[in-house]
């Protein structure tokens, strides 16, 4: 199915998922690893051996593994989500688009509830951290990978639309893998959380980007991509 994009240009309407097996490869297969990660931390399990393991093999602080971690603080994730809510939203109104304000606002009140989910986690879990840190609990799932996947994924997800050429789209989602994984890597490296941590908090994080991507994916169906009263095909 062929549509204009924001600026006139033709593109290609992403397909729906509507299907079983779609759903629960976004949704449940996710949510089901979360799932058997937490039980696992939780009680102990030899997951939680395997994951003591790698995180002695990988754990060197220096100061580039801090920087990379970094990039999951608040200071940083949420301003550059920030100026993209405002950017779409702003290119959105412009051009007279119906509901130009729900992308902005879901990719917001997705952000929001990153701390809402994430720290009754960190209390009911009370996982002790890295031999490196200083003694305290509450460090699974990752605060700072969730931020970072969540801030970085819908700036993705709502910038995507509004991108030229199948180029410019998938280089922007590289740099979002691989600035997550940066993340991650940097989180573990440093010492800050276990691996398990990290790949708790991609798995929830995955729920919730995919969510987002469906609502957004179902509003451009209904929604005029072209100036206020236009179309050029169906939706």
């Amino acid at each position: 199915m062929r549509r204009s994009d924001p600026d006139g240009r033709l593109g290609t309407t992403p397909p729906v998922p509507g299907r079983p097996t779609s759903l629960f490869l976004l949704l449940g297969l996710p949510a089901l690893l979360f799932a058997l990660i937490t039980w696992q931390v939780v009680a102990d399990g030899p997951l939680v051996r395997v994951d003591e393991r790698v995180s002695r093999a990988l754990i060197h602080p220096d100061r580039f593994s801090e920087l990379l971690a970094d990039l999951g603080n608040v200071q940083v994730a949420v301003p550059v989500l920030a100026a993209v809510l405002l950017h779409v939203a702003w290119r959105a109104r412009r051009i007279g688009r119906d509901r130009w304000w729900l992308p902005a606002t879901a990719a917001a009140v997705l952000m929001a509830l990153v701390p809402a989910l994430v720290v009754p986690l960190k209390e009911l879990t009370d996982r002790p951290g890295t031999p490196v840190m200083p003694p305290a609990t509450g460090y699974f799932p990752s605060g700072h990978t969730a931020t970072a996947t969540v801030a970085y994924g819908s700036a993705t997800l709502l910038l995507l639309p509004w991108l030229r050429t199948a180029y410019a789209r998938r280089e922007l989602l590289i740099a979002c893998l691989v600035v997550n994984a940066a993340v991650g890597f940097g989180l573990i490296r440093r010492g800050y959380h276990w691996p398990l941590d990290v790949a708790a908090s991609w798995c929830l994080c995955g729920v919730l980007l995919s969510s987002l991507w469906l609502l957004l994916s179902r509003s451009s169906r209904r929604t005029p991509t072209g100036p206020a009263g236009s179309r050029t095909g169906p939706s």
